[in-house]
């Protein structure tokens, strides 16, 4: 009988050396094909490989997926990333020695091929300005040629004989040595010159990209100090462990989660939140990993290991955004597939046909002419520029406290027409408060406040908690006698020797107690005093200070339908619904009828419209997993909506929303713009040089500046606006 592992694990192989975009997507389409493999990704821009496999299979399975990016890319060097260790500062000093190793190793190689560029160029000048024979001049520019290119070459033999023929390595070398073969001697050696020039700076142009990408979510501590018998010492964040006491100084990063004990600062929020303002933090409040201290010195109680903090849980959403990639990256990743093998085919056929059926067509003329084809047709510029466009986008949605787990969700904001909120807790503070004191004739605000705090006084409800926090006041319990809790109605009890009701209107009209309606909206709590009417106090959850502009802001970017659910009353959602200015109101709905009301909003959108539900609470998971893109408040919300959304707002804020479907239309333009760039150019040079115009030079200043400029332009995403003046403080709430 078979057994089948159920389990799945997920193992990360980082790519040092991994430069081209090209092979980056080769490298997927090969793993993805090895006996176990479930899912692989290849993410260009953090040159990591990630892949999910069945339990117990994962060693087997890493050691062939390494053999195979050996082949594909040899120079690409492959090692596991390891889970971190708790030895202290070794594995941060270990990292840090690894990250300045890399660009010192990527210089040595880059100074060895400037160095031959140099050599071939001067041979190449030399074979021009010389007067040499035939066979002299063609030892010259054929020196020059292996000088420059021979590795391009070897590769390209190196990949055809493993049955990848069509790559950009065999684009150049057909090309080149297509161009000796119609004694083109200058133009070969000037191609594959110019090749290795537009490689190098790309690659150089890709690092700086990588570089300000990875910039953004720079919050990873490097330590901790942490309180010992012997004083403080200062350790890996790995190695702290819940309960532990840590102190962090002003300019320090905090390592961990945890609660304030001693001290207070004012804590820079703004690489974890968006936040512009810095947050004040005394004993007893929270902070968060990856925040800065910016003036007092902090005692924190760990409250969370390294692994479960929030800066571990936002590096990690972020990171692995990438493996969920956009459909647009999905198309270019087809479509290079398929546009190579095209235009080598047409290369073929416009060297063949035309001297075939023109008359005095030269038969060297139109090949050169299919060369030219072949050096166009590289799709660098689509395959480097896209992915970077999608990270830059998720790097500047991060840095505004906006976590979106995959580009396929930055995409699909693009598509977003229908938006549903939950009420409480994502349009309002998910705090009740005292908003109106209504007392009788014979009764003072204070004195009604009085009766209603002592009739709450041993119940553990909110909305006792909020009435209690607005009396303020001293409670005597030896001033309160009997005290009972009448289920569905409300409270009775004896202050002072006297009876005191509080509750609803069904406690009212039982104690036959004529009684007043206030005309505004939230619950409404009566009170009566020994058997006479004493006026009413109405408890109200607040909205959020920004959920009237984040409405105002979704309508200006087109969306069609704005609508809440809410567990609440029908009179407290339509209410909150008429200050907001929101479409549709849905009152009194257990999780169920929220996810049926989903559906039917779905029924009524076209193919391509998809919709958002914004919400909080575990209630709101179901909905959260059935909507197009769930969409959880990251700093009130419960772990159990972080989990099942797709987008986490780390402040709270309503508005935040608007601000990700901003940045999500921005890196549409952006990527747009370089698909359209790229191709435009590309079909003007394969016209020009079909009809003889363009030369081989062109060609290759065509495609190496298409690329160059192609990547500038995807870096424009990382300035996309930020929003985060006047942001609430925000609990550590991401683990």
């Amino acid at each position: 009988m078979e057994h089948t592992q159920d389990r799945v694990v997920r193992r990360e192989l980082i790519l040092d050396g991994l430069h081209c975009a090209n092979c980056a997507m080769k490298i997927e389409n090969s793993v993805q094909k090895i006996q176990g493999v479930s899912a692989c990704s290849v993410n260009f821009v953090n040159k990591t490989l990630m892949l999910e496999t069945a339990d117990g299979r994962e060693e087997a399975v890493v050691d062939e997926a390494t053999r195979t990016v050996n082949r594909i890319e040899p120079q690409v060097k492959v090692r596991l990333k390891q889970p971190a260790s708790t030895s202290g500062l070794d594995i941060v000093q270990q990292a840090a020695a690894h990250n300045e190793a890399e660009p010192r190793s990527g210089m040595s190689r880059r100074q060895i091929l400037i160095a031959r560029l140099v050599v071939g160029a001067g041979l190449t000048a030399a074979g021009l300005l010389l007067p040499l024979p035939g066979w002299g001049e063609f030892t010259v520019f054929f020196a020059a040629y292996l000088i420059a290119g021979a590795d391009i070459v070897w590769q390209a033999i190196r990949n055809i004989l493993r049955g990848q023929v069509f790559d950009e390595y065999f684009l150049m070398s057909v090309a080149t040595i297509g161009a000796f073969a119609v004694q083109q001697y200058p133009e070969g050696v000037a191609v594959m010159l110019f090749y290795q020039v537009g490689e190098m700076f790309q690659s150089m142009a890709v690092d700086r990209s990588r570089r300000s990408i990875t910039a953004l979510m720079d919050i990873r501590p490097d330590y901790a100090n942490v309180q010992t018998a012997d004083g403080v010492r200062q350790v890996s964040p790995e190695s702290v462990r819940i309960g532990d006491r840590i102190v962090i100084k002003p300019g320090e990063k905090v390592p961990l989660d945890g609660i304030v004990i001693e001290g207070s600062s004012m804590l820079d929020t703004s690489a974890l939140t968006g936040e512009s303002l810095p947050r004040e933090v005394v004993p007893g409040k929270e902070v968060m990993g990856g925040c800065i201290n910016k003036n007092g010195v902090l005692t924190v109680e760990v409250t969370r290991i390294f692994s479960e903090s929030s800066v571990a849980k936002i590096l990690e959403l972020v990171e692995n955004a990438s493996s969920k990639k956009a459909p647009t990256e999905k198309f270019i990743t087809r479509f290079a597939r398929y546009y190579t093998p095209a235009v080598v085919i047409i290369a073929a056929l416009l060297a063949v046909i035309p001297p075939l059926l023109i008359d005095g067509a030269e038969f060297s003329d139109w090949v050169y002419r299919a060369l030219i084809f072949l050096v166009i047709s590289c799709p660098c510029a689509l395959v480097v520029s896209i992915p970077l466009g999608f990270f830059g986008g998720i790097g500047a949605a991060s840095r505004a406290g906006i976590l979106i787990k995959g580009s396929n969700y930055l995409e699909a904001l693009n598509d977003v027409r229908y938006v549903v909120f939950d009420k409480t807790g994502t349009l309002t503070r998910g705090t009740f408060a005292v908003t109106g004191i209504h007392p009788a004739a014979e009764y003072s605000e204070g004195r009604l406040l009085e009766l209603a705090a002592y009739a709450e006084m041993h119940s553990n409800h909110p909305i006792a908690e909020s009435i209690r926090d607005a009396y303020r006041g001293e409670l005597d319990q030896s001033r309160l006698g009997s005290y009972d809790e009448i289920a569905g109605h409300g409270i009775a009890a004896e202050l002072d020797g006297q009876q005191v009701l509080a509750g609803n209107v069904r406690l009212m009209q039982r104690e036959q107690i004529a009684y007043s309606e206030p005309d505004a909206p939230g619950t409404v709590i009566h009170l009566a005093h020994n058997g006479q009417y004493a006026g009413c106090i109405l408890i109200s959850d607040e909205i959020k200070p920004d959920a009237a502009e984040a409405i105002q802001q979704l309508r200006q970017q087109g969306i069609r339908r704005i609508v809440m659910l809410t567990g609440d009353s029908r009179a407290v959602g339509e209410a909150v619904g008429r200050q907001l200015g929101i479409d549709e109101v849905y009152a009194e709905l257990l999780p169920q009828h929220k996810v049926e009301e989903i559906e039917k909003l779905e029924q009524q959108r076209s193919g391509r419209e998809k919709t958002i539900f914004v919400g909080d609470g575990i209630n709101d998971t179901p909905v959260l997993a059935r909507a197009d893109i769930g969409v959880a408040m990251g700093g009130l919300g419960s772990d159990a909506a972080i989990e099942a959304a797709d987008i986490v707002i780390m402040t709270d804020e309503p508005s935040k929303l608007a601000t990700a479907v901003r940045i999500a239309r921005r890196t549409r333009r952006i990527v747009w713009q370089n698909i359209m760039f790229a191709l435009g150019v590309k079909v003007v040079f394969l016209i020009l040089g079909t009809f003889g115009i363009a030369t081989m030079w062109e060609a290759v200043f065509s495609d190496v500046g298409v690329t160059l400029l192609a990547v500038l332009n995807a870096t424009r995403v990382l300035r996309s606006e930020q929003s985060g003046e006047n942001v609430p403080a925000v609990s550590s709430r991401l683990a």
